[in-house]
């Protein structure tokens, strides 16, 4: 039987959502996309995205790929996937692709952003985390140490599963904007809720509550279960996918 792959480019408020993957009894954004192609087109595929993104977490460019036994123009798709999924979910991009394209496995580069504010303004409460004052300073010391090569075992979710744990970063970098500080990360990959436990410790860094000492040997020597600190997900943003 012959099949078409198609690749999407997908935009998420993840507020409300059990993060990316299928979880039974919860509401995820791969769940409500894959009820939306059989809504359209009465077919059960399934959706394969780019990485896994944690409850509350959000997106602008998720990538991901599914499946169809018939060959169906993609802007049909666009439209009538957005059509039937949550206003929340956005399809912003869907095009046929070689059945070879991996959405998680072809993947060369992911870029992140962390939203971190400084004062008390209340809005954008779900896409910031409202820390107070911090030394900026101190932040992008932190940051640098994060580039390059590392084995980061010490900031990421315990997985036996997981045997390689050597990420290359390729950009480690705090923004500054007014009240609003941006941590910009771009790598090849990332482990379960790394991001947030960097952003977390660098935090407490900032705060003069851990030490730059610490955060580098942590890096330089990673352990373990290492009790560390952790920054909630409504900041986190996947901004992009890169693909050859």
């Amino acid at each position: 039987m012959d099949r078409f792959r198609y690749k999407i480019t997908i935009q998420y408020d993840g507020t409300r959502y059990h993060g990316w993957q299928i979880q039974k009894n919860h509401v995820t954004i791969q769940s409500e996309i894959e009820k939306g192609i059989k809504d359209f087109c009465s077919q059960k595929t399934s959706v394969y995205g780019s990485g896994r993104t944690d409850s509350g977490v959000h997106a602008i460019g998720q990538v991901a790929h599914f499946d169809l036994s018939e060959k169906i123009e993609p802007k049909i798709i666009l439209n009538a996937l957005n059509a039937k999924i949550n206003n929340d979910i956005k399809i912003i991009y869907c095009e046929q692709v070689d059945n070879d394209f991996h959405a998680r496995f072809s993947a060369k580069k992911r870029y992140y952003n962390y939203r971190l504010r400084t004062n008390d303004f209340l809005l954008d409460h779900y896409f910031t985390y409202q820390t107070g004052p911090l030394d900026f300073y101190l932040l992008n010391k932190a940051s640098k140490l994060v580039a390059g090569e590392h084995d980061f075992t010490s900031f990421s979710k315990n997985n036996k599963k997981i045997t390689n744990r050597r990420c290359i970063i390729y950009d480690s970098i705090w923004k500054e904007t007014g009240s609003v500080l941006n941590y910009h990360i771009a790598g090849n990959r990332f482990l379960h809720h790394m991001v947030r436990y960097l952003v977390g410790t660098m935090i407490e860094i900032a705060k003069n509550k851990f030490s730059l000492k610490s955060f580098e040997e942590l890096i330089s020597f990673p352990k373990e279960d290492v009790r560390i600190f952790k920054a909630p997900p409504e900041g986190l943003i996947l901004e992009k996918v890169e693909y050859e």
